[in-house]
């Protein structure tokens, strides 16, 4: 085997665990997939550490460790699967190591999100059925809907100016508290705390304390402790912002 040919494999097992790291996979999950395709290829001894911010991987005792940052962390469950797809087929030999490195390379370059304006549209209406969900009335659905929306909007476009998230997620919890507090004192909405539970629901990184819980219980205790930091900072976040439109 050339050197080009065994930096290809190397190249293409950590491309797979960054691309799962970055669409929100827990940590476990996919340490697990750069370690079983590195066994497909008969890198048996290989070694990997994970982070939500790095991964270190070598392929066996006395190989160069080879570095990997992570600087981008989303949602992308759909990515999530069609990599694990990828990592099945190259390690059930199905296909060879060119076509899953070029495959993971297609994936990383498809965007799998709809245009934001239907995001918006989706969480708005989301916002509203959530309403039901936490037993509100039906009168404070719309009022749930716009709240929920204009926040989605607010963090869109925050996150797009400042690219601080925990900023954005501020920022669109003042939103949703304005919103919610303007319905009921207009007579449009009933429940403020309704309107809020509800139009809070697309902010609330439910993925991610999923994710830090599920890492913990793996063993993963680094990559579950950050995860799970993160999220409190989220909730931190939205709980300041709702707080601090309340009082004013």
């Amino acid at each position: 085997m050339t050197q080009h040919e065994r930096q290809l494999e190397v190249e293409c097992f950590i491309l797979a665990c960054r691309l799962l790291m970055q669409s929100g996979a827990e940590t476990y999950r996919a340490e697990d997939t750069l370690l079983r395709m590195a066994a497909s290829q008969g890198y048996t001894e290989a070694e990997s550490f994970v982070t939500p911010t790095g991964i270190l991987f070598s392929t066996g005792h006395g190989h160069p460790i080879k570095i990997a940052q992570i600087k981008t962390r989303s949602i992308h469950l759909d990515k999530i699967s069609r990599i694990n797809e990828v990592s099945r087929k190259l390690s059930s030999h199905q296909i060879t190591v060119e076509e899953a490195y070029r495959a993971l390379k297609e994936i990383d370059r498809a965007c799998y999100f709809l245009n934001q304006v239907w995001q918006i549209l989706f969480s708005a209406l989301g916002c509203g059925g959530f309403v039901i969900l936490f037993q509100g009335t039906f009168i404070d659905i719309p009022s749930a809907a716009i709240a929920g929306g204009l926040g989605y909007t607010t963090l869109v476009l925050f996150n797009r100016m400042t690219k601080a998230k925990l900023f954005a997620e501020f920022a669109a919890a003042i939103v949703v508290g304005l919103v919610a507090s303007f319905a009921v004192n207009t007579g449009i909405g009933l429940e403020a705390n309704k309107i809020i539970i509800g139009a809070v629901m697309p902010l609330v990184p439910g993925v991610a304390i999923a994710n830090a819980v599920r890492d913990l219980m793996a063993g993963h205790l680094v990559s579950g402790l950050s995860k799970g930091a993160e999220a409190c900072l989220t909730a931190l976040a939205i709980g300041s912002g709702i707080a601090v439109s309340l009082s004013v």
